[in-house]
C-alpha cells in the first residue's frame, strides 16, 4: 500500500517537528509552502496523505487542498488549524473536500491516530478504484472479445477508435482514463444486431438505401441501451449513445467528465471515417479542424499522433503459429467468402482459437499476413 505522506508549512522548524514526532512510525516527506507543495506532488506523487497548515503566505491551506482535489483526487487531505482559523477550516472543508481537520497544537497521539485513519481511507479509495479498473476491465474484455468473434468487422474498428481515444485522452490529460477507453472499445457493441454485409459497407464509405441508413444510425442507441443495466457504465453508456453527435450544451444535467468522453468519442469516429476514405492523417485533421461542430482542442491533439516507435515487417505466418498481439494486415474469409476477421485486428486467444478450428476443417488458408508485435523475435 502507497503510505507516502507530505506535511507543508511554511515554517521549516515546524516540519522537522512532525518529523521527530514521527519518525518510528511514518517517514513523511515535506514542503515549505504551497507552491513547493504543488511541485512536490506532481514530480514526486500519488501521495496517500496531505497535512497542510492553514495560514501560509501566497497560497494559504484551502488553496493549496483545492489545487490538490484537481491533480491528485485521490489523496486524502488534512488540514492544520488553529482556532482562530475555524472560518477558513470550514472554507477548506467545503472547497477541498477536506477528510480530517486537526487543531494545533495537536499532540503526538491524536496526530498518528489521524494519519492511520487517512491510510486507510486512501486504502478503501485506491481498492474501489483497482476493483474498478482491472476487475471491470477484465469483465469488458471478455465482452469485446466476444465481439471479435461475432463481428469481426466492427471490432476491428472498435480497436482502431480505441487507439485514437487513448493518444488524445494521454495528450489532455483527462482523469480516469479508462472510461473513455472503455466507451471506445464498445462503442461498435450495438453492431452485433446488424449483417455483416451492411457493416463492411458502411464502413467501406459506400451509400446506403435510406432503411439501411436508419438500421446503421441505430447501432450506438442499441449499444447505449444494452449498457444502461450494468452498473457503473450508465455514463459509458451515454458516450456510446452520443459518439455521431457529441454533447450538446442543452444537456446541463450530464457531468463533465461524461461530456468531455462523448466530444472525445465524437472526434474519434468522425477521424477513423475520414481515414477510411483514405485520406491521410494529416489530411483528416485538416478536415476535422474546419468542422464547426467538432471541439477545436480536442481535434488538435490528433495532430501529434504517431504511428509504432519500432518498424514492422509484415509477414506470413501458419494459423497454428498466431499469437496474441500480433495484428491482421489482410482480411480472413472462408473459402465460401464468409468474412471471419478484418484487417487491422490484433490477434486475441479467442480468435487464435477460433481460427484454428477453421483451418482444421480446411475452411481457410494456411498462412495469413501480420505484424509481429516489437517485443516479439
Amino acid at each position: 500500500m502507497n503510505e507516502k505522506i507530505l506535511f507543508v508549512d511554511d515554517e521549516p522548524a515546524v516540519l522537522e517537528g512532525y518529523k521527530r514526532v514521527l519518525y518510528k512510525d511514518f517517514h513523511p516527506d515535506t514542503a515549505t509552502g504551497g507552491e513547493e507543495a504543488i511541485a512536490t506532488v506532481t514530480q514526486s506523487g500519488p501521495y496517500a496523505v496531505v497535512v497542510s497548515d492553514m495560514r501560509m503566505p501566497g497560497m494559504d491551506g484551502v488553496q493549496l487542498l483545492s489545487r490538490l482535489r484537481e491533480i491528485s483526487p485521490d489523496t486524502v487531505r488534512v488540514v492544520l488549524t488553529g482556532f482562530a482559523d475555524m472560518q477558513s477550516a470550514i472554507d477548506a472543508v467545503n472547497e477541498g473536500r477536506i477528510f480530517r481537520f486537526l487543531t494545533k497544537p495537536c499532540e503526538a497521539r491524536v496526530l498518528k491516530l489521524a494519519l492511520n485513519a487517512c491510510l486507510l481511507q486512501y486504502q478503501l479509495v485506491t481498492a474501489e478504484k483497482e476493483l474498478l479498473e482491472n476487475t471491470l476491465m477484465g469483465s469488458i474484455k471478455v465482452l469485446t472479445d466476444v465481439l471479435s468473434l461475432a463481428n469481426p468487422a466492427a471490432f476491428g474498428r472498435s480497436k482502431r477508435i480505441a487507439q485514437y481515444v487513448q493518444h488524445m485522452v494521454a495528450e489532455l490529460h483527462l482523469q480516469s482514463p479508462w472510461k473513455y477507453e472503455v466507451a471506445a472499445m464498445l462503442s461498435q457493441l450495438g453492431c452485433v444486431a446488424l449483417e455483416s454485409e451492411l457493416i463492411d459497407a458502411a464502413y467501406g464509405g459506400k451509400k446506403l438505401t435510406p432503411e439501411e441508413q436508419k438500421r446503421f444510425d441505430a447501432h450506438p442507441t442499441l449499444a447505449r441501451d444494452l449498457l444502461s443495466n450494468v452498473p457503473r457504465l450508465e455514463g459509458i453508456g451515454w458516450i456510446i449513445g452520443q459518439q455521431r453527435v457529441g454533447a450538446t450544451p442543452a444537456e446541463n444535467h450530464i457531468p463533465e467528465d461524461v461530456r468531455i468522453g462523448a466530444a472525445v468519442l465524437h472526434v474519434a469516429i468522425a477521424f477513423d471515417d475520414l481515414r477510411i476514405r483514405g485520406l491521410s492523417d494529416a489530411e483528416a485533421v485538416a478536415a476535422l479542424r474546419r468542422n464547426p461542430k467538432l471541439d477545436a482542442s480536442i481535434v488538435g491533439v490528433l495532430a501529434t499522433l504517431r504511428p509504432l516507435a519500432c518498424e514492422q515487417t509484415p509477414r506470413a505466418v501458419h494459423i497454428s503459429d498466431l499469437a496474441a498481439g500480433m495484428v491482421l494486415q489482410e482480411e480472413i474469409r472462408t473459402k465460401t467468402g464468409l468474412l471471419l476477421v478484418g484487417k487491422g485486428q490484433e490477434v486475441t486467444y479467442p480468435l487464435m482459437v477460433r481460427l484454428r478450428n477453421h483451418h482444421a476443417r480446411r475452411a481457410i488458408a494456411d498462412k495469413v499476413l501480420v505484424l509481429v508485435p516489437c517485443a516479439q523475435p
